[in-house]
């Protein structure tokens, strides 16, 4: 457990720019910065930073929050763990208590692989650098290869030995760690990714076996530096007559192959101070460009490019250099991933290197300078890649030069961008002199059909989706929670929550205490005596929560609501922060301008028309906070009247009298109420 002080230091050092900028390309929008979202597919930056209010928000999707919630979001990481993230980032100690066996237990399943993961990375380290056989099989292996003990050390390599001996699995469990983390075990939320982290096999007599015996070993890291997962190639005891087989950590709920990029860990700075990346296939391609002093370098592991794989890199940068192998193999590898990064809005160019060879090999055979020349020599836009391929083909295949246009023409019509678009085409003209005019037909022609292709696809979607949420229903009530478990707000409890959230501590106003003495009443402390007043209750136990521990802590110094709920360890009251507090939807719409105009400034929406924006400071609190409880209250005791009328016209009602007339009384007594307080809130009531 960690101590309230150190959490408020973690609070205190964490800064929004700096943990954000681990993950995504921040460029300056004004006061704020801007870059890809993280948490969707973005094609144009709309993930604001906020380096005054330490905050940040998706304007597409709503994603966001404070450090620790960007954090816990993005690497899937409970409060305290994304705390104990941040404390080592900052360089912050905590001290902590012994964790018992139970709280162990209580662990997330995605922490505790990842903690087994670790554990399991050292243990492949200390095998190849510690043991005879890893020296001799394993070391031998990457020194063979030429690879210097420094980057062996960088990537964190290691080795499983194919021995009954020593086993990894029979380590683990001796260390504690539970036999369902070590083998795959169903997953009835997600049954393609599995619980557990496969490091063992279950045979069919209950022992356990490593998956990656006899293999050196390379982690898989995380864009933050967790390891996901493992990859491992076979070797045979001399280290001669390798077979080239490699095995993968199965799909699991901490990794998947298709959303990970090897070497990302490691070149993430150096893409970004560079604002280029080579994408090879292999990790022994990875590290080799390292020792070359190449280190922008990431890797698709074998694996067909993936759209997951793109994004992460494209919040890093928009510049991209295929690197793949010089054989035919490699060629139509690399057509593969054109269109998907093009399609992406990335800046493709494309490096073959000469047959035969693969940037590791091509490392063995040439210097660092060499090799880094070679690399700046021969990069080429897809176009002049496709057409110097078509020409050596032309001579055998007459229809070369039309299947060469329409190819192009493919590649540029899923370019989202419209001026770039028109650079290619004109280029394509000029590489593959044609008119200009036959390459735009044909990329019109193309689009044509990606639209129509899009268009069906959208209506098989309509056609299996499910019924959908009646209009009425989204217009009426605001979903919280990140699980939605704790029920809906309604718009006028909706709007308390959000005066409580991003002015629950300021003050409203001043009263009389028994001494005489003015003493002054936060918002929440007047939302919580007016309810009181009138004997309502807030419906929603979130709204609840923030009432109550707003009130607790108005007076303390250097409280601030709305840092403090999306700061929040639990995860509804912090997606409720998110949700309705800064740059959310102005406060309270039900009252539009009338509610928020103020004698000097005028309306939010003058404000806005001059270009500035509205602060929530201009706000006269003492107006707008007295019709927004009015408005929640008269919008209980209308329900609460609905409830008698329904009540009212049962038969057994109808033939009890006294129970008739106590209802009768009631409703009286509600109606005066409902005058009452549509009179606060400025309107007439309406009574059915």
């Amino acid at each position: 457990m960690i101590d309230r002080i150190t959490v408020d230091k973690i609070l205190d050092a964490a800064n929004i720019v700096d943990v954000v900028s681990d993950f995504v390309t921040l460029k300056r929008a004004g006061s704020n910065l801007k870059g890809l979202c993280p948490f969707h597919d973005d094609r144009t930056p709309s993930f604001m930073v906020s380096p005054a209010r330490n905050y940040c928000k998706c304007f597409a999707c709503g994603e966001g929050g404070s450090p620790v919630g960007f954090i816990m979001k993005h690497e899937q990481l409970s409060y305290p763990d994304a705390l104990r993230y941040l404390a080592k980032k900052y360089g912050i100690k905590i001290e902590e208590k012994e964790l018992t066996p139970e709280e162990i237990q209580s662990r997330g399943d995605r922490e505790s692989m990842l903690i087994l993961n670790e554990w399991a990375r050292d243990w492949f380290k200390h095998q190849l650098w510690e043991t005879p056989d890893g020296k001799a099989i394993g070391l031998a292996y990457f020194r063979n290869r030429g690879f210097r003990d420094d980057i062996l050390e960088k990537f964190q390599v290691g080795f499983c030995p194919d021995s009954r001996k020593v086993s990894l699995s029979a380590d683990a469990l001796k260390e504690g760690y539970q036999e369902r983390y070590l083998v795959n075990n169903a997953n009835e939320m997600e049954p393609r990714l599995s619980i557990g982290t496969g490091l063992s096999i279950k045979k069919e007599k209950g022992d356990l076996r490593d998956r990656f015996y006899g293999r050196v070993i390379w982690p898989i890291f995380t864009a933050s530096g967790r390891v996901a997962g493992f990859g491992g190639r076979v070797l045979d005891a001399a280290t001669k007559g390798v077979a080239v087989k490699y095995l993968n950590s199965p799909e699991s709920i901490v990794y998947s192959k298709r959303k990970e990029l090897f070497g990302l860990f490691q070149a993430r700075q150096a893409i970004r101070k560079a604002d280029l990346c080579y994408l090879v296939e292999g990790y022994t391609d990875v590290m080799a460009m390292h020792q070359q002093g190449v280190e922008n370098v990431v890797a698709s592991s074998g694996t067909a490019l993936t759209p997951e794989q793109i994004h992460l890199i494209h919040r890093i940068t928009n510049n991209i250099t295929v690197i793949f192998d010089g054989d035919d193999a490699g060629i139509h590898a690399s057509e593969r991933g054109i269109d998907m990064l093009l399609a992406e809005g990335m800046n493709v160019k494309l490096l073959l290197l000469p047959d035969g060879e693969d940037p590791d090999s091509f490392a063995r055979k040439h210097t660092a300078t060499e090799y880094q020349q070679y690399l700046q020599d021969n990069q080429v836009d897809f176009i002049t890649y496709k057409a110097s391929h078509i020409e050596e083909d032309k001579r055998n295949a007459p229809d070369a030069q039309e299947r060469l246009i329409h190819n192009v023409a493919e590649s540029i019509a899923v370019i989202p961008d419209e001026i770039k678009r028109t650079i290619y085409i004109r280029h394509a003209a000029q590489q593959l002199n044609m008119p200009e005019r036959l390459i735009d037909a044909a990329v019109r022609t193309q689009m044509g059909k990606l639209r129509e292709e899009k268009q069906k696809e959208l209506e098989r979607e309509q056609r299996t989706a499910s019924t959908p949420i009646s209009p009425k229903a989204e217009e009426t009530s605001t979903p919280i929670g990140e699980g939605n478990s704790r029920g809906l707000l309604g718009n006028s409890e909706a709007s308390l929550a959000q005066v409580l959230i991003r002015h629950g501590e300021k003050i409203m106003c001043y009263i009389e205490d028994s001494n005489g003495k003015d003493v002054p009443l936060s918002v929440a402390e007047y939302i919580s005596y007016s309810l009181q007043d009138d004997n309502i209750p807030l419906q929603s136990s979130l709204c609840r929560t923030l009432l109550q521990e707003a009130i607790e802590n108005a007076h303390k110094p250097n409280f601030h609501a709305e840092q403090y709920f999306i700061s929040h360890p639990d995860p509804d009251i912090r997606a409720l922060a998110l949700k309705l507090g800064p740059d959310s939807v102005e406060l309270s719409r039900l009252f539009d301008e009338q509610t928020l105009k103020t004698p000097e400034e005028g309306t939010d929406t003058e404000r806005e028309q001059e270009g500035e924006e509205a602060k929530p400071s201009d706000l006269h609190l003492e107006e707008v906070v007295p019709r927004l409880v009015a408005s929640y209250k008269l919008g209980v005791v209308q329900q609460e009247l609905k409830d008698i009328i329904e009540q009212m016209k049962r038969s057994e009602v109808k033939a009890d009298k006294e129970k008739s007339r106590g209802l009768l009384e009631e409703y009286r007594q509600k109606t005066l109420l409902a005058k009452e307080f549509a009179k606060a809130c400025g309107d007439r009531v309406v009574l059915k």
